[in-house]
């Protein structure tokens, strides 16, 4: 199921996504749709990753938020330098969580 979403935007920007559309010989509906889905895996990360460092979530819940695999978050917490915080419960949560998604 699809719904449409109609907004508003300024001057400069509607020329950004002009330009886009003629970069990747792409329709705007297209081109608003790509960017989009680039901004909300964004947003999913930051703030998976944000309540990762602060003890909030265990990496795999924030793999989950983050439409990732457990592996694929290690390396963006890698990355970003932010400390591992894994414990037993944290292993115990993860495999009840995995046993779940099953």
């Amino acid at each position: 199921m699809t719904e449409i979403v109609s907004t508003r935007v300024p001057d400069n920007m509607a020329k950004d996504l002009e330009e886009i559309e003629k970069e990747e010989n792409s329709d705007r509906a297209t081109v608003i749709r790509k960017l989009l889905s680039q901004a909300i895996a964004e947003r999913k990360l930051e703030r998976a990753l944000k309540l990762y460092r602060e003890g909030k979530i265990t990496l795999w819940k924030a793999a989950s938020i983050s439409d990732l695999t457990l592996w694929e978050m290690m390396e963006k917490v890698n990355e970003r330098k932010i400390p591992l915080q894994y414990d037993f419960e944290d292993f115990h949560s993860d495999f009840e969580d995995a046993l779940k998604e099953k």
